[in-house]
Formats: structure tokens, C-alpha cells, sequence
């Protein structure tokens, strides 16, 4: 049995991960896949909105055509960080390591002391939006969180609009049952208002005031669009089209929106975070300026932090500030490590759709945050293509970091024993079909 010349392990297996597992393996390297849970989907599982049922089905099965391949191996429930420790890979001696963790913990609400009333009053984007995909399914923990009305969401990109649909889905949903009117999410997805209009109801009818965004910058500011405008003719088109793109999403969906507010402080009440300061703001010169005297207090049941996404500090892996530290932006290979790189969210931090293409090594947040509507074609095409050439550069990178028999022999016996843990006996599509969970629209005899 011949022996590759050439190994490389990919951590993390969602969109990014496994379009660099198959563009290695086009290239005639194999590669070893760990991902840290049963499902190698990532935020296209956990944090891309259930409603988008369609979206996430195809982008899976692309993953899963990709994860396929015969010179790609997958390890799952293999966490790197706690299940492998980063100093124990570098000494397997594989020809490269990507890692292609992304973004999952949330960005702290700048605001001294609020950590401590995380679940007091304080809630974060990424968990809830997990809780919410999931919450449909047999033995989950439906009650994780309550919705209530009024709730305040500080933020301004795609995702925290999701988190303002989420909330008025479900009060409307529970609102409209209460009244003998049975209508499901995805009927709410297409329009809230209409459905209510269909019924001869506002939202003042069932006793909902709804939610209420509240976001540093003006709403022509919102991250909502992709690309980067240069040009004076291209900044007015994108901030005309991001105004079009948050007019839209109210007139559906019926939340509030308060731009050019920024928390300064924190109101609590015993043990309990019940409202916060804002201050109003101006942007001028392209920066926000804050207006003193403007403090306002804001009272809630609670407020959803959606200010961005950052990836997990791992022991051993050089970092700078919120990001993975890199010595060369060609390659984004971590400091001190020769054969180390780090794909996107790892290094620029950042989980909206313009950093991420930008940076041109890391998808799954284009995915997730780049959608407007459920296209029929590829999604993010352009960001495909940059993975493929990153890929491509790392190529003679690789080449030069060699297995020998005995490494291979030794890697191999070291994944292999991953995969008995986790229960994984190498058969890909079998793993995925017995690990798939219960969909809302099959529970609900949906066609969506």
C-alpha cells in the first residue's frame, strides 16, 4: 500500500472546511476533517435560521458531496482544544493544519460588569439563535428561553435581524393560537403583516408592541449589503440599498428600530439587569460621535447582545486582541508556526459578509449572514472561487512539509482512535443520515 506524500488536517467542517478538503483532494492530497460536533454543518446547522430550510439543505448536501470524497477523512465530536490539545497536533507532524473554526462566541456587550447578569436580563445572539433552530426537536429544552414582548436588541447586521424575526414570530404565532388561528413560522416568514391583514389584525389588536433594534450608527450604515463601496456614486447606492433592506424587513415583520443609539450603562434591579443607557449618537467624518446630555434610560425583559461573532481562544494558538496572530497576510499563517494557517473569521474577527469575502478564505458567515432572499443559484459564488485560489497557494506550502511512512502509520492510528470514540466507523453518508435532526417542516407537513 502506497503512503501519501502529503497529509493535511482541516478543523472545522462546515462551508469553508470542506470546500478546502475538496480542493486539496482535487489536487491529489488528502486530508483529515475534524469537526467539534456530530454534524460537520456548522452555523449553517446552528446559527443560519430554520426558515431558510431550502438554503440550508443545499448548502449540506454541497458539504456532504465534498466531506464524501475518498481522500478526505472525517473525525467527529472531536473539539480541538479540549478533546486535542494544539501542541500535541503540531507534534503528529501532518504537512499542514487550516483551521477553519469560525466565529462562535459571541462579542461581549461593551458595558462594564454586564457579564454578570448573563441570563439575568442579558442574552446573546449565537446561543439563542441555536436554542431557536432546535427547540422543535424531541427531548430539547423548549423553555431555555421565554419570549416576552418588548425585548431590546442591540446590534445592526443581518443577524440581529434574524434574532428581531425570531421574537416576532413568536409572539405573533402564540398571539394568533390564542385566538384559534393556527399559523406556522413559515407563514410568518413570507410577510407577518400579511398575515395579519388576511385576518383583520394589527399587531395593536393582539397586544403586541414587539421588539426594538437599537443600533450605534444610522441605518444607511447598517452592514446589510455585500461589497465594498468605493467610489461616492457606489457608497449612495449601497446606503440607499441598505435603507431599502431594513424598510422592507419592518414592513414585514413589524419591529422597531431605533438607529443612532449606543448603551453606555446599565440599570439593574437587585440581581436582575432590567434596562440600559443609551446615548444618542451622530456620525461625523464616518466615525460616531456620541451626544452628551442625550442619556436616556431604556427599560426591557431583557436585551439580546447581536454585535458580532468571535472565535474561541485556544491554548497554544498565538492570538492578537480578538483574532488568531498571523506573520503574512498571503497565506494568514499563524505566527511561529510554519505549516499553521487560519481561515477567516480566526483572523479578521469579523462575522459579516464584506470582511469575509474581503478576506477571501471563509464562507460559512457569507452564508449565513450574505442571504436576502433564497436564490436558486450559488449564494456566494465569488467567495468559492477565492477559497479554491487560497487553496491553491497553499498548494507548494504543503509540498514542502513531506510524511514519512511512519508519521503517516502514526497519524493514522491517532484518527483512527478519534473515530472509535466518537462512535464513527468511517462510513460518511451512514454517519450524517443516522445524526440528522427532526426538521420543523417535516414535522408541521410542510412543503417549505
Amino acid at each position: 500500500m502506497s503512503v501519501p506524500k502529503y497529509l493535511v488536517a482541516i478543523f472545522g467542517g462546515a462551508v469553508s472546511g470542506s470546500e478546502a478538503a475538496y480542493q486539496l483532494a482535487e489536487r491529489g492530497i488528502p486530508s483529515v476533517v475534524f469537526d467539534q460536533n456530530a454534524l460537520p454543518y456548522g452555523k449553517i446547522e446552528d446559527g443560519l435560521p430554520k426558515w431558510h430550510a431550502k438554503l440550508r439543505d443545499k448548502e449540506e448536501r454541497r458539504i456532504n458531496e465534498k466531506l464524501s470524497h475518498p481522500l478526505v477523512t472525517f473525525v467527529p465530536k472531536t473539539r480541538l482544544g479540549t478533546d486535542i490539545q494544539f501542541e500535541e497536533l503540531i507534534e503528529m507532524g501532518f504537512s499542514a493544519v487550516l483551521l477553519a473554526i469560525g466565529a462562535w462566541k459571541d462579542r461581549p456587550l461593551p458595558i462594564d460588569g454586564i457579564q454578570d447578569y448573563l441570563g439575568k436580563g442579558l442574552v446573546y445572539q449565537n446561543p439563542f439563535i441555536y436554542w431557536y433552530n432546535h427547540k422543535h426537536e424531541p427531548g430539547f429544552d423548549v423553555n431555555a428561553y421565554k419570549i416576552e414582548d418588548g425585548v431590546a436588541i442591540v446590534g445592526g447586521g443581518l443577524a440581529s435581524l434574524d434574532v428581531a424575526k425570531v421574537l416576532m414570530f413568536e409572539l405573533v404565532e402564540t398571539a394568533l393560537k390564542d385566538r384559534g388561528h393556527d399559523v406556522d413560522m413559515f407563514a410568518l416568514d413570507r410577510s407577518i403583516a400579511k398575515v395579519l391583514d388576511e385576518k383583520g389584525l394589527t399587531l395593536e389588536d393582539l397586544g403586541i408592541k414587539g421588539c426594538t433594534l437599537f443600533y450605534r450608527r444610522r441605518i444607511k450604515d447598517m452592514p446589510l449589503s455585500p461589497g465594498t463601496p468605493r467610489t461616492e456614486e457606489e457608497i449612495a447606492k449601497a446606503e440607499m440599498v441598505r435603507e431599502k433592506i431594513l424598510n422592507n424587513y419592518q414592513k414585514k415583520y413589524l419591529f422597531n428600530v431605533m438607529p443612532n443609539h449606543v448603551p453606555v450603562d446599565k440599570i439593574v434591579e437587585g440581581k436582575r439587569l432590567v434596562g440600559l443607557v443609551f446615548q444618542e449618537t451622530e456620525v461625523v467624518d464616518g466615525r460616531v460621535k456620541s451626544i452628551e446630555g442625550s442619556e436616556k434610560e431604556v427599560r426591557f425583559p431583557y436585551v439580546i447582545s447581536s454585535i458580532g461573532s468571535l472565535p474561541d481562544r485556544i491554548p497554544g494558538i498565538p492570538a492578537c486582541g480578538n483574532t488568531y496572530e498571523i506573520c503574512d497576510d498571503l497565506f494568514c499563517r499563524l505566527s511561529c508556526y510554519s505549516n499553521v494557517f487560519a481561515l477567516g473569521n480566526a483572523v479578521t474577527g469579523r462575522g459579516n459578509i464584506k470582511e469575509s469575502m474581503d478576506h477571501g478564505r471563509e464562507i460559512a458567515q457569507n452564508v449565513i449572514e450574505g442571504y436576502l432572499s433564497e436564490a436558486d443559484g450559488d449564494p456566494n459564488p465569488e467567495a468559492r472561487e477565492r477559497i479554491a485560489l487560497a487553496v491553491k497557494k497553499l498548494e507548494s506550502e504543503i509540498k514542502e512539509h513531506k510524511v514519512s511512512r511512519a508519521q503517516f502509520d502514526k497519524i493514522s492510528k491517532w484518527v483512527k482512535s478519534f473515530q472509535q470514540k466518537s462512535g464513527y466507523e468511517n462510513n460518511y453518508m451512514a454517519w450524517i443520515e443516522q445524526h440528522m435532526p427532526e426538521r420543523l417542516e417535516d414535522m408541521l407537513g410542510s412543503t417549505h
